[in-house]
């Protein structure tokens, strides 16, 4: 049995967490601290890296005017990990959940990141948004484009051997799934 505990969010007479604490004090250590660990360090020398010329000197972080992120009003559903204590200072709110995908989410973030189950259902969340998407504009009278949503004109234009691979494996599918489908109700009939 697996038993896992939140890092307490208690915070003191400034606002600050325990764990905003920690970061602080872990920001303030010296070099000479993490000394032991092999490979620390490797990239203090300006030379040693990579991006050097096209960093900025001083780096665009320092002197910040707050300590904390003014948070976003929550005024909907939003999904956060089961590995965070909480949403973060800012996120989204173009989409709020809805509907059967909504459900489906849901349930999605119920499992850890690292759960392909996680990660299978907000696909499958995805898929059905869209059929949702579709049924919706139906209901307002509007009949979507599909193929102009699909980009397939530009795709004509700039990558039609690629359109044609993708008609062509479609097309097989489709027509197996048919031949298939017609060769099971035969049989059917024959007893």
């Amino acid at each position: 049995m697996d038993i896992q505990t939140r890092p307490t969010t208690h915070r003191d007479h400034s606002g600050t967490t325990a764990q905003q604490r920690r970061e602080r004090e872990d920001s303030k250590k010296t070099a000479a601290d993490f000394s032991h660990i092999k490979g620390w360090g490797a990239d203090l020398d300006p030379n040693d890296r990579p991006a050097y010329p096209m960093e900025r000197t001083p780096p665009r972080l320092e002197g910040l005017h707050w300590h904390d992120v003014e948070e976003q009003p929550l005024k909907m559903k939003v999904y956060h990990s089961v590995e965070r204590p909480g949403i973060t200072p800012v996120f989204g709110t173009s989409t709020p959940p809805s509907g059967l995908s909504g459900k489906i989410r849901d349930v999605a973030y119920g499992y850890s990141e690292n759960d392909v189950r996680h990660w299978m259902l907000l696909l499958l969340a995805d898929r059905v948004n869209v059929v949702e998407g579709i049924g919706q504009d139906l209901m307002r009278g509007h009949v979507p484009n599909v193929f102009a949503e699909m980009g397939i004109k530009a795709e004509w234009q700039h990558n039609r051997a690629g359109l044609v691979r993708k008609a062509a494996v479609t097309s097989a599918v489709i027509g197996v799934g048919y031949f298939l489908l017609k060769r099971r109700s035969t049989r059917a009939y024959r007893y």
